[in-house]
């Protein structure tokens, strides 16, 4: 027998994504105060939702649950940077390997890339580049391999909105992120794997460059791009 897995009310479901596009484009800070009764009245509805809503974001990383302190946007730090980017760097570039290998379509790569060198703000590029880099793995013919980035996605994109907030590197990234493009589209897996594995790489030596092991540091996690 299977079980199909419960699906989230409409209302829960609004102020869930409302409350993590606030979290990924920097208007709610790490370490930032969840007030359930705020939040319920900045969004028009009960404290149900609310807590249903940081419960799931929890879930996934974002979000941070405590006892004594009740939820706060989580806060980035060198570790979480390392673990998150490692996981990337393992297996994200595999998944663009496979992607071209496939023959699947990359437009809707270039349609992120164009969005994202004619936003208007850093919050709508880095949505963009989060979807550029969704776009490159999911086709991949691997849909457990697609849902694995997909869990690491949205903390991935945490720690780039502080690291950018502190050095705005997006042009470097957008280079990088044409140039993987071009490489895609020439159907070179090998290289277009190898330059995105460069530059999810660079941009942790970056962002965290004091860490004992001189690739990544402490960002200011009270600042608040996807490389």
């Amino acid at each position: 027998m299977t079980f199909a897995p419960t699906p989230i009310p409409s209302r829960t479901q609004f102020v869930l994504e409302a409350i993590k596009h606030a979290i990924l484009t920097a208007q709610l800070q790490p370490g930032q105060a969840l007030v359930e009764t705020e939040l319920a009245a900045r969004f028009g509805v009960s404290k149900t939702p609310v807590r249903e809503a940081l419960k799931t974001l929890a879930g996934t990383g974002l979000v941070v649950m405590s006892q004594y302190k009740g939820a706060t946007v989580r806060l980035v730090d060198a570790e979480m940077a390392r673990e998150i980017y490692d996981v990337r760097l393992l297996l994200e570039p595999e998944a663009l390997r496979r992607t071209i290998s496939c023959g699947a379509s990359l437009g809707a790569a270039q349609e992120a890339l164009e969005r994202a060198d004619s936003a208007a703000d850093k919050a709508d590029r880095s949505l963009a580049n989060r979807d550029f880099h969704r776009a490159l793995y999911l086709p991949c013919g691997n849909p457990l391999l697609g849902r694995m980035l997909d869990e690491v996605r949205d903390q991935a994109a945490l720690v780039s909105t502080v690291a950018w907030a502190a050095d705005p590197s997006w042009e470097r990234e957008a280079a990088e992120h044409r140039e993987i493009l071009r490489l895609a589209l020439g159907a070179d897996a090998a290289g277009a794997a190898a330059a995105l594995h460069d530059h999810i790489a660079s941009f942790v030596r970056r962002a965290f460059p004091d860490g004992p092991d001189g690739s990544a540091g402490t960002a200011d996690a009270t600042q608040g791009g996807q490389a």
